[in-house]
């Protein structure tokens, strides 16, 4: 509705779904976009090319499909993002996709987050992104030695181990070795 005192915006724009300015330069690069959404237990990310009836994803990685190459860990972490990203940059180089650009959509951007750790695992992979070094988590955050340090400090608390890490119990899985599976399934993906 449009009249002289009110205009009503776009119904993305009313539900705080879509930016539409930035989208448009998003849009004006004609570079595919790598777009990542972090949930509480998982990170979705995808590589989308602009088409006039409807963005088409070109490639889409779920954490959950690190299961079946042996990830056993929770699907919500640093480590989870990063490996996702390699997935992914290797899903895009077998598709000849070489280069994107970050959309992070109104996620609120902070530094050494799981958004940046999968924004690493895909230049890792081999596909340049634009981006700023210092936003990008340590190596030691990538690799989980920080649950590891973590963990091996509750060790002292069983009781406060046992809560913390008990689905990882319940499943004999060991905290302390995140860093090792991390390589393997690495490996997997990258072979």
């Amino acid at each position: 509705m449009k009249s002289k005192r009110f205009t009503v915006k776009v119904k993305r724009k009313r539900q705080q779904r879509t930016d539409y300015l930035k989208r448009i330069n998003y849009i004006k690069s004609n570079k595919p976009r790598l777009i990542i959404r972090a949930h509480t237990n998982n990170i979705t990310l995808q590589v989308v090319q602009y088409e006039p009836k409807g963005d088409k994803a070109m490639v889409t990685v779920h954490s959950e499909e690190l299961k079946k190459l042996g990830w056993e860990y929770h699907r919500g972490n640093i480590p989870t993002a990063y490996l996702s990203g390699v997935l992914l940059g290797t899903k895009a180089k077998s598709k000849n996709i070489k280069e994107a650009i970050l959309d992070l959509g109104l996620q609120k951007s902070s530094k050494a987050s799981r958004i940046y750790a999968a924004l690493k695992g895909v230049v890792d992979a081999g596909v340049k992104v634009p981006h700023a070094e210092d936003v990008l988590p340590s190596k030691e955050k990538i690799e989980g030695k920080d649950i590891v340090k973590y963990a091996q400090l509750l060790q002292k608390d069983q009781e406060r181990y046992k809560k913390q890490f008990a689905s990882y119990i319940k499943r004999n899985i060991n905290p302390e070795h995140i860093t090792q599976k991390l390589t393997e399934v690495k490996a997997k993906i990258l072979k």
